[in-house]
């Protein structure tokens, strides 16, 4: 697993992460589960915690439901003894880790097909007014992060939140890479361009954006 940096003479430079991380290139997987997570699952901290064995079943139940669907209230998974999904990750990380599925399902996640296509400028405004509209909607879209063909990122991440004003909108962003704090997507209305910070894995610059897990084919 590599990091990447700015060098002294302003140079994109990598070197191998240490310690190396024992949980790498999960990023479709994480983004996949915090989705099924927000749409098909209930948090009941009231109630009292369960044993190992309850919540890897109920783990497991979660991220078998689909994520282009939001199951209705009343067949939500309930979440026993926590609030948020980030309370149950602190404290069964592992347990998640163990259950949320494997790296190869971020290598064939079904909508990789479309990242070889281009992307006008009239697709990228109509993601950005579509995901703004998902979010409003109380939904938290799962967005491919490409530049293709170079790949210099590849990578998924959740949106949750939408500032808009006339010039650009500010996607609040889950990160799997970062998941201490948002990241931030940003999308130029005038030149109809995503673009993503620098961060230990991206240089920082544009990025081309699709939805994935809303449909069928993606």
């Amino acid at each position: 697993m590599w990091e990447y940096h700015f060098d002294e003479r302003g140079k994109w430079v990598h070197k191998r992460r240490e310690p190396n991380p024992d949980y790498t290139h999960h990023c479709f997987v994480v983004a996949r589960a915090a989705k099924q997570f927000f749409q098909n699952a209930r948090f009941d901290p009231a109630q009292p915690k369960a044993d190992t064995k309850t919540y890897r079943r109920l783990i497991r139940k979660v991220v078998s439901t689909s994520p282009r669907n939001e199951l209705p209230d009343a067949k939500k998974v309930v979440i026993p003894g926590y609030a948020n999904l980030r309370e149950l990750s602190q404290a069964q990380e592992k347990l998640l880790k163990a259950n949320c599925g494997g790296a190869w399902r971020s290598y064939f996640q079904r909508g990789h097909w479309r990242m070889i296509w281009p992307f006008t400028r009239h697709h990228q405004q109509k993601t950005a007014e579509a995901l703004a509209a998902e979010i409003r909607s109380n939904r938290a879209p799962v967005v491919h992060l490409v530049r293709f063909p170079s790949l210099s990122i590849n990578h998924a991440v959740v949106l949750f939140d939408a500032a808009e004003n006339e010039k650009e909108i500010l996607f609040a962003a889950y990160d799997p890479n970062a998941p201490g704090k948002p990241a931030t997507l940003t999308y130029d209305r005038s030149a109809r361009v995503f673009s993503f910070p620098t961060n230990f894995y991206f240089p920082g610059g544009r990025v081309d954006v699709y939805e994935i897990y809303r449909s069928w084919c993606y």
